[in-house]
């Protein structure tokens, strides 16, 4: 099988690309690939500890590499940084190919990850700043999203499911 990712899934961090991710490629039978995971391997440590070393602009090209082999290496369900979207070479990888977007509310988004100290993009005022990314990020999620998938109060299986049936996929 060829021709990129089966499932790219885009979306704010706390959204559950993750946890989705690895639902929907056990349900369709394929491998599961995370950019940000593949980052962290490569750099040998984690992505805020990158954040803080060498700022966000060298993140942001590690996370352009990333994603740039992913997608033409990795055929299965693919799961990219939540800010990978800001770059337009890697919206542009992206057009054509089966991308959902997993939204939420900033309340979700609280619930979910606290908005804690392991994100450096939150560290002061996380829920303006989660807002203000939002404002930011979500024109570019839907520039290159096939689907919108709400995940508010839903199980991740439940955004599995949902994911399938708008990209219209069926599992094994």
């Amino acid at each position: 099988m060829t021709g990129g990712p089966l499932v790219v899934l885009v979306g704010p961090m706390g959204s559950g690309k993750s946890t989705v991710g690895g639902l929907l490629a056990d349900r369709l039978g394929v491998p599961y690939r995370d950019t940000d995971a593949d980052i962290v391997a490569a750099e040998g440590r984690a992505i805020a500890d990158i954040f803080v070393d060498e700022g966000e602009p060298h993140f942001r090209e590690l996370e352009r590499q990333a994603v740039a082999a992913a997608v033409a290496e990795h055929t299965g369900v693919l799961a990219l940084g939540g800010g990978a979207v800001l770059d337009a070479g890697t919206r542009a990888l992206l057009a054509g190919l089966p991308v959902a977007y997993l939204s939420m509310d900033v309340e979700e988004a609280v619930r979910r990850v606290g908005l804690g100290a392991a994100r450096p993009l939150l560290a002061v005022n996380p829920r303006r700043q989660w807002r203000e990314l939002m404002e930011a990020r979500r024109p570019l999620y839907t520039e290159v999203a096939r689907v919108e998938v709400a995940t508010d109060a839903r199980t991740p299986e439940e955004v599995a499911q949902a994911v399938l049936d708008a990209l219209e996929l069926k599992d094994v």
